[in-house]
């Protein structure tokens, strides 16, 4: 079996931001080699989701309508109290706490399946990420597994 690992480097350009990476990581998976097997994606992020979901317009509105109702921007967040909070500070820090919140719906990561050199994926799945915080370079991991 082998193991491959792959960095996918992104730029980001507004809060909600849907990037589909799926041929991206069909390109990584055909350079690997690997027949069958397993992938993972993975955000290296605590704000950014990875998804596997329709790449239907006015799907991917409802979504990011029905998370600004899960986690406003405009509610105060604790987190954003830079006055009392201690940890996990660093130099302009911005205030997230609704990206946090709202990440804490979605997955960090997805885990599918290789078949024949390729991804087993449904007729209209898409493989998102999701950026739920500000405009910014991202990075997502990919861990190939198989034969």
């Amino acid at each position: 079996m082998k193991i491959i690992n792959h960095l996918i480097e992104l730029k980001t350009a507004t809060t909600l931001d849907f990037i589909d990476i799926t041929d991206n990581i069909k390109a990584k998976l055909k350079k690997a080699g690997i027949k069958r097997g397993v992938i993972n994606i993975q955000s290296m992020h605590t704000t950014m989701a990875v998804l596997v979901q329709e790449a239907e317009p006015l799907l991917i509105t409802d979504i990011k309508k029905m998370l600004d109702k899960l986690a406003p921007r405009t509610t105060k967040y604790m987190h954003d109290n830079f006055d009392i909070r201690t940890v996990n500070m660093c130099d302009g820090e911005c205030a997230n706490g609704h990206a946090h919140c709202k990440a804490t719906f979605l997955p960090t990561s997805c885990h599918l399946n290789i078949v024949d050199s390729d991804l087993q994926l449904g007729l209209w799945q898409r493989i998102f990420a999701v950026e739920l915080d500000n405009a910014r370079p991202r990075r997502i991991a990919l861990q190939i597994m198989g034969e």
